[in-house]
Order: structure tokens, then sequence, then C-alpha cells
């Protein structure tokens, strides 16, 4: 892993726009890895993250500010994180197949990647799109020793797997506790990196492709000159441009 240069992040920021959303980091993070984006893709969730993370420290510092709405009265909060405090643990092996018994149910399955959620349809009722996100990574089913399509497994022995997911991978499903100031309401908020980077990264294109713009109008300059300079003295120039 290594840091990024401009031309770097632009060129992987391209790319990730012709992806769907869950799959438009992996561009930046192979930058940032040297690994494949089919590579990455295949990642359980919590290892994706854990390595977003670090590309996130590294791109734009280990500070996080988000902002999140109170489900009950819509009064919003600002949370200020540290990277370091994202990370849930220490990234350990992790098996490719996982055995469960429950319910009279024997269920070996595998962690959930990238490729299996940007399978999910856009839109989909999120109950539904649960469901068939533990089908998919379900490897085999039996009951009294009897093959079964996972597609048959009850809603309990799903939920059962998808317990046992979180115990594996917990860095895959990251939740903060909240309570809302204004109505003391309290609620859980999911945390997702990948989205979380992408908008930064997205709105870190738009100033910089703007600033490319003034530069080159100004000076004649070439993209490749401009995304050279460090940001200080690219600012210094926009300075002078403006005067």
């Amino acid at each position: 892993m290594r840091a990024l240069s401009a031309k770097e992040l632009l060129d992987a920021w391209e790319k990730g726009l012709g992806r769907p959303s869950v799959e438009r980091p992996l561009p930046l993070l192979s930058a940032f890895t040297g690994e494949g984006t089919e590579a990455l893709s295949r990642l359980s969730i919590g290892r994706r993250d854990a390595a977003l993370l670090a590309l996130r420290e590294s791109v734009f510092g280990p500070r996080l500010v988000c902002v999140a709405s109170c489900p009950a009265c819509g009064e919003r909060l600002e949370l200020t994180l540290e990277a370091g405090e994202l990370l849930v643990g220490p990234q350990t092996d992790q098996p490719s197949a996982i055995a469960l018994e429950a319910f009279g149910y024997e269920v070996r399955f595998r962690l959930p990647d990238t490729a299996d959620l940007a399978s999910l349809a856009p839109g989909e009722d999120p109950s539904t799109a649960r469901r068939r996100l533990l089908v998919r990574c379900v490897l085999s089913a039996r009951r009294g020793g009897e093959e079964l399509d996972a597609r048959e497994l009850p809603d309990e022995v799903l939920e059962a797997v998808a317990g046992r997911m979180g115990d594996e991978d917990p860095q895959g499903d990251l939740r903060f506790s909240l309570s809302c100031p204004a109505c003391a309401h309290v609620w859980q908020e999911a945390f997702d990196i990948g989205q979380f980077l992408w908008g930064e990264l997205n709105a870190w294109a738009g100033r910089t492709l703007g600033e490319v713009h003034r530069l080159a109008k100004a000076y004649g300059w070439r993209e490749a000159d401009i995304l050279s300079m460090s940001p200080l003295r690219r600012q210094m120039y926009l300075d002078m441009v403006g005067e």
C-alpha cells in the first residue's frame, strides 16, 4: 500500500463512475493495494472495509466528519470519528466455508462480498434483498441427511446464518448507537465506509478538475503539470489568478 498521486486518484474516480454504486471504490482500492478489482470484489465486506479505512486515512487523513438524521424527529447530528476507532479488532484469515447447525438444518456458507452486493437489484425491498443475499452465500444445506436448495431454507435458519456472519466478519456490518439530543430517540445507524469515501472522492475530483480548468485557461499548462504540483503551490497560483 502506498500514497496515491492526484492523477491516480482522478483516474480511479473516472473508472469508478461507470460502476454500480457498491463497486465504485474498487478501482481506488486497486490503485492503493496493487490488487485487481476482481480479486478485491471477492474479499469479505469486512476485509474490504478495513482496507478502505486504511485507504481513506492515507488519502484524506484519519478524521471523518459524518452526519446522521434522527428517524423520529429529523434532527441532524454531526459526528467526528477517527479511522482507527472504526476498526473492529485485527483482520485475521477467514475460512472459505463456515458450518452451522440450527433448527435441525446443517448449512455451509461463505461470507458476502462486493460482488454479492452488486447482484442485488436497486430499489429492491430490503427484506427481499437480505434474503436473496443470504441465499446466495449458502454453499450447501441439509436436513435429516437430505440435500436442500438454499431457497427452501426457512427465515429463522437464514437469520442464524446472518448472525454467524456477523460474528465471523464484524467489520462488515458497522453500526453506531446514537441518541438524539432533541427528542432523546435512540437508534442504530449503519456506517458504509465505501459510500462515505466515494462521496469524499467525488467532491474532491470536482474541486480538482475545477482548479485544473482555471489554471490551464490562465496559463496554458497541461493537466499533468498542474496535477503534479503540491496542493499548496497549486492554491498559490489559483490565488494569483483571482487577483
